[in-house]
C-alpha cells in the first residue's frame, strides 16, 4: 500500500472515531424513572403538612432540573433550559407557574400558600416530568 493510502486510510478511521464520540456525547443520558418516582413519591408525602409545602415545591423543581440537565438541554441556569424545552412541555403555564413559585419563596420564605397555588404548581411540574419521559 502506498503512503496515500495510509494517510487515507488513518483519516478514515480518525473521522469515524470522531463521529463515535460525538454521538455517544450528544446521546441523552440514561436516566432511571423509578428514581425519579421515588423521589416524587417522597415529595407527595411532604403536601400532608402544611409547613412542608414550601419544601415540596422546592423537591419538585429540583427535580425538573435534574431531568432537564440529565437530558441535557442547554442553558446556564433552570430558567434558561426551562425556555429551551418548552416546546417539548404540553402545560407550559403550568411548568412556569411552578417554577416561579419557587423563586417566589427562595426570595420569601414566609410567603402565605394556598393550598390551590401548590396544587396548581405541582400538577404542572409533575407534567413536565412526564413529558420529559421521567414519570408515568
Amino acid at each position: 500500500m502506498s503512503f496515500e493510502a495510509y494517510v487515507a486510510l488513518g483519516c478514515g478511521v480518525f473521522a469515524a472515531l470522531v463521529i463515535i464520540v460525538l454521538i455517544i456525547w450528544k446521546a441523552p443520558r440514561r436516566i432511571k424513572p423509578d428514581k425519579f418516582a421515588d423521589k416524587w413519591q417522597k415529595l407527595q408525602q411532604r403536601c400532608a403538612d402544611k409547613t412542608q409545602w414550601p419544601q415540596a415545591i422546592a423537591d419538585a423543581d429540583n427535580l425538573l432540573d435534574e431531568a432537564l440537565r440529565k437530558r441535557r438541554v442547554k442553558g446556564k441556569s433552570m430558567g434558561e433550559r426551562l425556555v429551551a424545552a418548552q416546546k417539548d412541555f404540553t402545560n407550559n403555564d403550568g411548568v412556569w407557574f411552578g417554577h416561579k413559585l419557587r423563586t417566589k419563596l427562595d426570595l420569601n420564605p414566609e410567603l402565605t400558600l394556598s393550598k390551590e397555588d401548590v396544587q396548581k404548581a405541582l400538577i404542572g411540574l409533575r407534567q413536565a416530568l412526564k413529558d420529559l419521559g421521567v414519570l408515568r
